[in-house]
């Protein structure tokens, strides 16, 4: 699960594994040995990845499939807008 969270984010974000690597300051092989469940990455890496795609370590497990974005640090006005965007979203996708 983890190693398919990982590169799902990855490729959510057109981010190559090599891109990946950098933003971690590990190598490329190590990205290919998470996202191919060949190794595991460290407690310390955990939080490193959870943080390059703003999710919760949770999520990057599979213990909670709720994706949640941080928008603390966003006028309370583009909160709104980024509210009435993903409602629209939600109603296309039932449409």
């Amino acid at each position: 699960m983890l190693n398919q969270q990982i590169r799902l984010l990855r490729q959510a974000r057109k981010m190559s594994q090599v891109e990946l690597a950098k933003e971690l300051n590990v190598t490329k092989q190590s990205v290919s040995n998470w996202e191919n469940d060949n190794i595991q990455p460290s407690v310390e890496m955990l939080e490193k990845i959870a943080n390059v795609f703003s999710v919760s370590i949770d999520y990057l497990l599979g213990n909670n499939p709720r994706e949640c974005i941080d928008v603390s640090d966003l006028p309370a006005e583009v909160i709104a807008h980024i509210r009435l965007l993903i409602e629209d979203l939600r109603k296309t996708k039932k449409d």
